[in-house]
C-alpha cells in the first residue's frame, strides 16, 4: 500500500510545469502550474505548516499541508477577488484599524469591502 501511495505521489509531481515557493515564517507556499490528462493548465496552491509536537528527546516535527486547485476559467475571479482583499487590508491599515485576532470572524459585507483604488495592488495586471 505505502509502495503505491510513493507511486502516485511521484506520478502526480511529475505533472508540475512550474513551479514556485514562498516562504513565510513558519510557512511555505507552493505555487505549481500542472497540465491536466487533457493538457489544460490550472495552478495547484499548498500551504505547507511547519508543527512541532512533544518535548526534549520526544520532540517531532510534522507538516500540515492544505491544498487548493485553480483552474484557468477561475484565475480572473480569483485575482480580482484578491486583488480586493488586499486593497481592503491595505486601507484599514491607513486608517489605523486595530488588527483583528483569529478568534474575531464577524463577516464583513462586500460593500463595506469597497475601499479606494490606490496602492500597490492595482498594479497587478494579469491578463488570461
Amino acid at each position: 500500500m505505502e509502495d503505491h501511495r510513493k507511486k502516485m505521489n511521484e506520478d502526480f509531481e511529475k505533472d508540475v510545469i512550474f513551479s514556485h515557493s514562498i516562504k513565510a515564517g513558519k510557512r511555505i507556499y507552493y505555487l505549481d502550474v500542472r497540465k491536466t490528462r487533457k493538457d489544460e493548465m490550472y495552478l495547484s496552491i499548498t500551504e505547507s505548516k511547519k508543527i512541532i509536537g512533544g518535548e526534549g528527546a520526544e520532540q517531532q516535527v510534522s507538516y500540515e499541508k492544505h491544498k487548493i486547485f485553480l483552474y484557468r476559467e477561475d484565475f480572473g475571479n480569483f485575482i480580482d477577488g484578491l486583488s480586493k482583499v488586499i486593497r481592503f487590508v491595505q486601507e484599514a491599515e491607513k486608517a489605523g484599524a486595530p488588527a483583528a485576532d483569529a478568534s474575531d470572524q464577524t463577516p464583513i459585507k462586500e460593500a463595506d469591502a469597497e475601499p479606494s483604488q490606490e496602492g500597490p495592488v492595482d498594479d497587478l495586471k494579469i491578463e488570461f
